[in-house]
């Protein structure tokens, strides 16, 4: 599903589905935003014959495509780690009996795991080739989000050790063995060809002064704040003030909803909040995929009606009719792989039970990342800070019309890594 519509394998989709079926070699599946990733990762997961584990970086990310994080997999500790500190574990079974390990969300994860991971799996599998003879399959954009670098002592390492932060510039691909790239090129979020071009030339900074006029047109001196359009802000200051004054101007009584965790859910993975707080008119945005397919991740809504352990919202249709749903619960469990009769398997360590709803005058950029709207205000502050950010608000975007810019878009707004470039070009060749 892409915001809701259904995917239409392309050709390309077929050719990276046969290649990791029917190859050994390591892949990187990546493009726009929009192209179909996310879909042909859980499509894949759910056919193929393959022993599989599929590991993100983030607690939230790994929720999303019904995985493990990373470091919970391998046992790492929230630290740099040398070659030293990585040795045989107690269960090194389980790892003997892995075909493919898939990895979403590559571009946040940084170069130093990369090795990290590759050094574990020989460890543990007994071989020492790359991975230890493992398939790796990895899926994002690195044009989107970085890789966090948590502090000066962290930074320094990377820069004395490694070209670039990313998981391309890994000492395994230097030396022994590399990946081939398959970039999927049909977007399906957006079907303007004008607005797309835009995208693709934000997302290179290939951006000329008449791409950036076109794209300011949707500046809005005196914007208007009305129903079903979300704020997009580089900062969580701006996002919470802005919630704060939509939902204490709302006189009506406020409800609380307790979320029910059970077994080991760290908070940091938490997907919803612990404790919603709502009125009727809040402006809300659902957080996951209806079973039912009434709402997707990222649909937008009003709060019409409130009761104990009750909510109902309304919500649009693509054809601008509305319906009101009534909001089921909905369960997020935490998974950890295991070693099971020679098989790899998983169980359920810890839940999470929640209305799917949050707060949605606004979300910062970083949470839109993967969701689909149909009517964004992009407020950027004092400026992007980041590498990828102006890309991914506007991206999130169906068409050129649904934007509304609180300030222009600088060109200083709009800055890609250069080595980032470089590699998607060598690439390419």
């Amino acid at each position: 599903m892409i915001g809701g519509s259904p995917l239409t394998l392309s050709d390309e989709h077929r050719y990276a589905l046969d290649r990791m079926e029917h190859s050994s070699e390591h892949l990187f599946i990546t493009g726009r935003a929009g192209t179909g990733k996310s879909t042909l990762l859980q499509l894949f997961a759910k056919t193929t014959k393959k022993k599989l584990v599929v590991l993100a970086p983030t607690g939230i990310a790994a929720l999303n495509v019904n995985g493990q994080t990373i470091h919970s997999f391998f046992g790492f500790p929230p630290k740099l780690l040398m070659k030293h500190d990585i040795g045989r574990r107690k269960n090194y079974r389980m790892f003997l009996n892995i075909d493919i390990i898939i990895i979403d969300e590559i571009s946040m994860v940084r170069v130093d795991m990369m090795d990290n991971i590759d050094w574990f799996l020989r460890v543990n599998r007994g071989k020492n080739i790359p991975f230890g003879g493992v398939q790796m399959i990895f899926f994002g954009d690195l044009f989107q989000l970085p890789p966090v670098i948590g502090n000066k002592v962290e930074g320094q390492y990377l820069m004395e050790n490694y070209e670039s932060p990313y998981f391309f510039s890994a000492h395994v691909w230097q030396e022994e063995t590399d990946f081939e790239m398959i970039e999927l090129s049909n977007v399906y979020r957006q079907d303007e060809r004008h607005f797309i071009n835009i995208l693709d030339n934000i997302r290179t900074n290939d951006i000329d002064e008449y791409t950036l006029m076109d794209l300011n047109e949707r500046y809005v001196e005196e914007i208007e704040e009305s129903e079903f359009v979300i704020t997009l802000s580089s900062r969580n200051s701006i996002v919470n003030e802005i919630n704060r004054r939509h939902i204490s101007q709302l006189n009506n009584e406020e409800f609380t909803y307790l979320a029910k965790v059970t077994g080991n859910f760290p908070p940091t993975a938490f997907p919803a909040e612990l404790a919603l707080k709502l009125k009727i008119g809040s402006q809300v945005m659902f957080v996951k995929n209806d079973p039912e397919k009434q709402f997707v991740n990222g649909t937008i809504g009003k709060v019409v009606d409130l009761a104990h352990e009750e909510i109902h919202v309304e919500i649009l249709n693509r054809d601008g009719s509305s319906a009101t749903i009534k909001v089921p619960k909905l369960l997020w469990e935490i998974q950890k792989y295991k070693n099971k009769e020679e098989k790899i398997s998983t169980e359920i360590i810890g839940t999470f039970e929640q209305f799917p709803l949050r707060l949605a005058w606004a979300i910062t950029i970083h949470k839109s990342q993967g969701k689909t709207f149909d009517n964004v205000i992009i407020d950027v502050g004092t400026g992007s800070f980041e590498y990828g950010q102006t890309y991914v608000a506007l991206s999130r975007c169906r068409s050129l019309e649904g934007i509304q810019l609180k300030r222009q878009i600088r060109p200083r707004d709009i800055f890609v890594d250069e080595k980032i470039v470089d590699f998607y070009q060598q690439k390419m060749r």
